[in-house]
């Protein structure tokens, strides 16, 4: 448990800096959007490139893990969604809801944790629920979330809400950066030796940068979401993201192994650890820019992390 924690802790001890640092106001809240650009736009597109350059095409186009982890995804977006819908949680916190219960930080946290727990070829299960999180999960949520919205009504609104999700898909460098990655592991193209170094500098600041902004992010959204709201609004969707997720994973997982499906045994070990990660922190930018209830999502987001901690390191230790 001892070497689990040595690998883990500074990962969340990076999150808790950029806590701190924006609560204190050490950092200032205006700066937080220029650390999340650099991220976005620059030092990850780089690192899921060079991972998605480096990692076999055979790997990133798994059509197993991709059945296995899209069911797991849609199968949770059902489920929260059943348990928190109600007269007062109405479609466009609920459908966000669910997403945090979904969608785990698997960019700017999944990859370089797993891939330093578990080696270079734990990237492309990661790449595979990245693609299914940003493509599908995100894109199915949005839609949903327009059902009650006064911009439209039942079908119209849906049709219109999934195109503009498909756009804001389209408008994210990290699903073309992992498209472009594939390519060239496809074709064996290698960056010209100055770019490929420029790049790969930029790679290295992703996991430091990213893990910062995450903290930082928390902080903010709990000083401009402060307001008084029952545990039971957000707690049960966070341990749906910490217990829930990675055990429907692996029981899926297990019984498609079972059933003859061509699963390798390690890739599902990682889509578990992938499941057993806290909700992704984007979602709250999201949920602010949808005009959804952001405090309840800040505030799973920020259970789920701090809690994540204790149960992925437990989730680690139980794969062996």
């Amino acid at each position: 448990m001892l070497q689990i924690l040595s690998v883990t802790f500074p990962f969340f001890a990076l999150v808790l800096a950029g806590y701190m640092a924006a609560y204190r106001r050490v950092l200032p809240l205006e700066a937080i959007a220029g650390l999340n650009g650099f991220v976005l736009y620059f030092a990850l597109p780089c690192m899921l490139y060079r991972f998605g350059s480096t990692t076999p095409i055979a790997q990133l186009l798994d059509v197993s893990v991709l059945a296995v982890y899209l069911l797991c995804a849609l199968a949770m977006v059902a489920f929260a969604l059943a348990m928190t819908l109600n007269q007062r949680i109405r479609w466009n916190d609920a459908s966000l809801g669910a997403l945090v219960a979904a969608f785990p930080n698997s960019g700017f946290m999944g990859v370089p944790l797993l891939v330093a727990l578990l080696g270079p070829l734990a990237a492309g299960p990661v790449i595979v629920s990245i693609m299914v999180d940003m493509v599908i999960t995100s894109s199915l949520c949005v839609a949903l979330s327009r059902l009650d919205d006064g911009e439209g009504h039942g079908r119209t609104a849906v049709l219109d809400a999934g195109k503009k999700a498909l756009k804001g898909v389209a408008a994210n460098p990290m699903p073309w950066a992992i498209l472009l990655g594939a390519l060239a592991s496809f074709v064996q193209f290698s960056l010209p030796a100055p770019v490929e170094k420029t790049a790969w500098l930029l790679a290295d600041a992703a996991s430091p940068v990213a893990l910062f902004t995450i903290g930082a992010v928390l902080a903010r959204s709990q000083i401009q979401s402060s307001h008084p709201m029952p545990v039971s609004d957000y707690l049960p969707v966070a341990l749906m993201k910490l217990v829930l997720h990675p055990v429907l994973v692996l029981v899926v997982g297990t019984a498609a192994m079972q059933m003859g499906v061509p699963l390798d045994p390690f890739a599902l070990t990682v889509l578990v650890l992938v499941a057993a990660l806290p909700s992704a922190s984007n979602v709250s930018l999201l949920a602010e820019r949808l005009g959804a209830d952001n405090g309840r999502i800040a505030r799973i987001i920020l259970v789920s992390t701090a809690a994540s901690f204790f149960s992925f390191s437990a989730a680690v230790a139980l794969l062996g």
